[in-house]
């Protein structure tokens, strides 16, 4: 793809807590310091801590695997670190800025620019096609018609879809779907890629290829790729693997 903005990082001493188990030298682009989550479910059931004071720094470019059992809090912790929930305690900081200091319009202007998302099930708009899904992420910036499909063509190009640009998602398989959501979740080059079982849905040679389509693209353009799996034997593929047990952050 072509040369897209990238948000810049803030590179000013840093002066918070060293986040717990992590790797890496530099500038951090995603870090949380004592980070919990509590639900209240009701007078009778009380609290329930899903995150108990996690500490987390992910560098510029790494890869980064979190495992756990199921409802161990995998989801919820990535959704605090993308900004689309609020936590209980603590702080998340992306690219340097702390989160939870914005207002609304701020905070969506930043994870539009320095976030991807991407979940188990692709999320494409059934009414359009690839390339229109995929353009959909600059047009919510009002960047032209022209230039936004123009940026979707080369990413769906980057995953190996130029040949599918105005098939429908229900026109492609399953693979292609998951690999179109890559797409459109990297066309603005985002710092960061957080990933939800992004190979969940699939079979095992579909998993094996999206996964490591993922860690190629993540070293082709430097984003960082931060994947929440079930599966450890892909998540062996990264740079380093977290596990998410009793609401805490561990070494595997």
């Amino acid at each position: 793809m072509s040369e897209l903005p990238h948000t810049r990082l803030d590179t000013r001493p840093d002066t918070r807590p060293e986040a717990g188990p992590d790797a890496g030298q530099g500038v951090p682009v995603l870090e949380c310091t004592g980070l919990a989550k509590v639900y209240r479910e009701g007078s009778a059931l009380g609290e329930v801590s899903v995150l108990r004071g996690v500490d987390l720094r992910v560098m510029a470019g790494e890869r980064l695997a979190i495992v756990g059992t199921s409802g161990s809090g995998k989801s919820t912790l990535l959704h605090l670190l993308g900004g689309l929930d609020a936590a209980t305690g603590g702080q998340v900081w992306l690219c340097g800025r702390q989160l939870d200091s914005l207002g609304q319009g701020a905070l969506a202007a930043l994870r539009n620019h320095a976030l991807g998302f991407l979940y188990q099930f692709h999320h494409l708009l059934p009414e359009f096609s690839a390339l229109e899904n995929v353009a959909m992420p600059w047009l919510i910036r009002r960047a032209s018609r022209a230039d936004a499909f123009e940026r979707a063509e080369r990413a769906l190009s980057s995953v190996g879809l130029a040949h599918r640009l105005a098939h429908r998602p229900g026109e492609l398989s399953g693979g292609e779907r998951q690999r179109a959501a890559l797409a459109r979740a990297l066309v603005t080059e985002p710092a960061c890629l957080l990933a939800d079982e992004p190979t969940g849905n699939l079979d095992r040679a579909n998993a094996e290829s999206m996964f490591d389509l993922m860690l190629q693209l993540n070293q082709a353009f430097g984003t960082s790729l931060v994947i929440v799996t079930h599966d450890e034997r892909l998540a062996a593929k990264t740079d380093r693997v977290l596990r998410l047990e009793d609401g805490r952050l561990l070494s595997a």
